[in-house]
């Protein structure tokens, strides 16, 4: 069945504090130039949250020609939570299948190969090979609680737009939906996550006729622009045009229709941290989770969400800046119990960091004054 984890001698559920945490992990584009950079910091942030899981969200290693190679980096990657005993679930973004002879199929039979793997790899089932849902059961283990649905959102249609959550996959969606909630005498909320933002995104951003400070083209159609409506809910930061995909078999309105779905989260858009409500769903982006050593990619980092069994209508979300990783003492520390690279990365972080929190604050604070946001708070 779908909605069986895999690979897991352990069931997902809340701590025995009734909470649920998330990371969010996403766009890590693991190569040469940034995979020990990006792993440190994964794995400073894995102890710094120590999440009950991570979702991760495609683009994640890059396809080398070698697959040995590739299978060498993800196996690094793995290890992290591996060796936390942190589950993880993972989906695919657009590039992940792109280059390299590993199919999205072989890919995600390798990961669900480690044993921190709660990815359920549906097989024919469904059109794409990451498309499933995880079951939280409560703290006592004896019911169902909460549910995590992880979409695989494709990569490009035939013209070369990106693409999306499949027909199959909507399908499917409605079906264990309501297999769910009949089995459970009523609705279970959930969160989604998936690689490519929606395009509902658009319909609760501003419309304006020409470029605007803080305005960006549509995807699809350059002569409009958008920004964020100071008389919609919106949080966090648009840095960039949102890519979503160009052909829509109706995700979103499926989900409003089953009202079960509190908010769902993306990637791809790497510096865009932000969330618009549509319908009742937050529409969020999330952060690149890679670490380039340079300034400009202290920006990036991971998301955190919380819920708490005792109110699973609601959930908690930041983001967590690269930037914000490290303070002095924190190096003083790592001196003294990491190896020499862990300790070059952390200053590193840190003193192009303050450059880069600079701009970043500064920008807030533009974008505040020009769009005359009335709504507007952390990432």
């Amino acid at each position: 069945m779908a909605n069986t984890p895999v690979n897991t001698a352990r069931p997902i559920k809340f701590n025995n504090d009734g909470k649920l945490k998330i990371i969010h992990i996403t766009d890590t584009h693991i190569e040469d130039e940034n995979i020990d950079y990006t792993l440190v910091l994964i794995a400073r942030a894995c102890d710094i949250e120590k999440p009950h899981i991570a979702i991760i969200t495609g683009d994640n290693v890059l396809n080398y020609d070698d697959p040995e190679k590739t299978k060498a980096y993800i196996r690094r990657f793995m290890e992290i939570f591996s060796s936390r005993n942190i589950p993880v679930a993972i989906t695919f973004g657009n590039h992940d299948s792109e280059t390299g002879p590993l199919s999205r199929r072989e890919l995600m039979e390798y990961y669900n190969s480690f044993d921190c793997s709660v990815t359920n790899d549906n097989g024919k089932e469904l059109a794409e090979n990451g498309t499933f849902n995880i079951p939280v059961l409560s703290s006592d283990g004896k019911e169902l609680k909460y549910n995590l649905w992880v979409f695989d959102s494709g990569d490009y249609d035939k013209e070369g737009h990106y693409g999306c959550v499949s027909a199959e996959d909507v399908e499917w969606y409605k079906k264990k939906s309501d297999e769910i909630t009949e089995q459970n005498g009523g609705k279970v909320y959930s969160l989604a996550f998936q690689h490519i933002i929606l395009p509902e995104v658009y319909d609760v951003l501003k419309k304006v006729n020409k470029h605007k400070l803080y305005s960006f083209s549509h995807m699809y159609n350059k002569k409009e622009y958008y920004m964020f409506d100071p008389d919609q809910v919106n949080f966090g930061t648009l840095n960039e045009t949102p890519c979503c995909g160009f052909p829509n078999y109706g995700q979103f309105e499926a989900m409003v229709e089953k009202g079960d779905v509190l908010g769902i989260f993306s990637g791809h858009d790497h510096t865009n941290a932000f969330g618009v409500k549509n319908k009742g769903i937050d529409i969020v982006n999330s952060l690149s989770t890679r670490y380039n050593g340079d300034r400009f990619s202290t920006m990036y980092g991971y998301r955190i969400l919380e819920v708490d069994e005792k109110d699973t209508s609601r959930y908690t979300s930041y983001n967590m800046h690269w930037y914000n990783m490290y303070s002095k003492e924190d190096i003083k520390n790592l001196k003294t119990t990491a190896d020499d690279f862990t300790v070059k990365t952390a200053v590193l972080v840190m003193r192009k960091g303050r450059i880069q929190k600079l701009h970043t604050k500064t920008g807030r604070g533009f974008t505040k004054l020009f769009t005359g946001r009335k709504v507007t708070y952390n990432d």
